[in-house]
C-alpha cells in the first residue's frame, strides 16, 4: 500500500532504463550556441568563447557565435525586432550553450544578463533552453573571480539547462591573449579545453533523452486536469 496518499500513481514514471541505456542514436554534429557579455572592440569574453568555438569544432562540433551588438534591452523592444529573433532562432537549433561574461562590479554584465532575458522559458509548446547542456566562463581584469559563473549557474538551472559540474574563470584576461586575439598557451587555456571536453561528453549523452529526462510527473498532473476540466465542462 502506498504511503504517498497525495501522489497520482497513475502520472508516476519510473525511470526508462532501456532509454537511459540505449547507444547514442543522433549522428549529426552537436550544436553549440556560444554567448558572450561584451561589446567591446578587443573583447576577451568573446575572444575566450572564440577560443572556445575552435576547440568544439575540433571535437566534432558545429558552433555559432551571436553578436549581441545591437540587441535592445529587455521590454525596450517588441520580441519580433530582428537581433530577439535571431538569438531566439540560435537558442532553439542549439542543443548545447555556452556562457562567458566578463566580470563587472563583481557580477555578470548587464549585455550577457539582457540576451539571457530576451531567452523566454517557453515559445509556445517549445521549451527552447530545457534540456540542453550548458558550460559557464568567466574573464576577469583583476585576480581570479567566479562571481559571474555563479550568478550564470543559478540562472542556467532557472532556464532548465543541464549545466555541466566543469566551469572556467580567466584571470587578467588582458594578459591571456596575444596581437592576433589568441589564447596563450597556460593553465586558463588547459581549462577551457577541460569545459569544452566536458560539454561535447555531456551533449552526446543527453541530446537523444531531452523529452525523457525533462519529463514532469507536475506537468502531466496538470494536462491531466486540464483535459479533465475540458471533458466535463457543462456547457460550451
Amino acid at each position: 500500500m502506498s504511503d504517498n496518499p497525495h501522489l497520482d500513481e497513475t502520472k508516476l514514471h519510473q525511470p526508462d532504463l532501456a532509454a537511459l541505456g540505449a547507444p547514442l542514436r543522433a549522428t549529426h554534429k552537436p550544436r553549440i550556441l556560444l554567448l558572450h557579455g561584451s561589446l567591446r572592440k578587443t573583447s576577451y569574453s568573446r575572444l575566450a568563447n572564440e577560443e572556445a568555438a575552435r576547440i568544439l569544432q575540433q571535437l566534432g562540433c558545429e558552433t555559432r557565435v551571436f553578436d549581441p551588438s545591437g540587441l535592445p534591452l529587455p521590454d525596450d523592444a517588441e520580441a519580433d525586432h530582428p537581433k530577439v529573433q535571431e538569438l531566439r532562432d540560435l537558442v532553439t537549433w542549439s542543443e548545447g550553450m555556452v556562457w562567458c561574461s566578463p566580470e563587472r562590479h563583481g557580477s555578470m554584465t548587464g549585455i550577457m544578463k539582457a540576451q539571457i532575458d530576451w531567452i523566454p522559458l517557453s515559445l509556445g509548446a517549445v521549451r527552447p533552453t530545457q534540456g540542453k547542456t550548458l558550460a559557464v566562463m568567466q574573464v576577469s581584469g583583476g585576480s581570479q573571480s567566479f562571481n559571474a559563473v555563479n550568478q550564470m549557474r543559478v540562472l542556467g538551472r532557472w532556464m532548465r539547462c543541464l549545466t555541466i559540474p566543469n566551469q572556467s574563470s580567466v584571470a587578467k584576461a588582458f594578459l591571456e591573449f596575444d596581437g592576433d586575439g589568441r589564447m596563450k598557451p597556460s593553465a586558463y587555456y588547459n581549462r577551457i579545453v577541460d569545459v569544452m571536453e566536458e560539454l561535447v561528453k555531456f551533449t552526446l549523452l543527453t541530446r537523444d533523452l531531452k523529452a525523457h529526462l525533462t519529463d514532469r510527473y507536475s506537468e502531466r498532473v496538470e494536462s491531466a486536469e486540464r483535459l479533465s476540466q475540458r471533458v466535463n465542462q457543462k456547457a460550451i
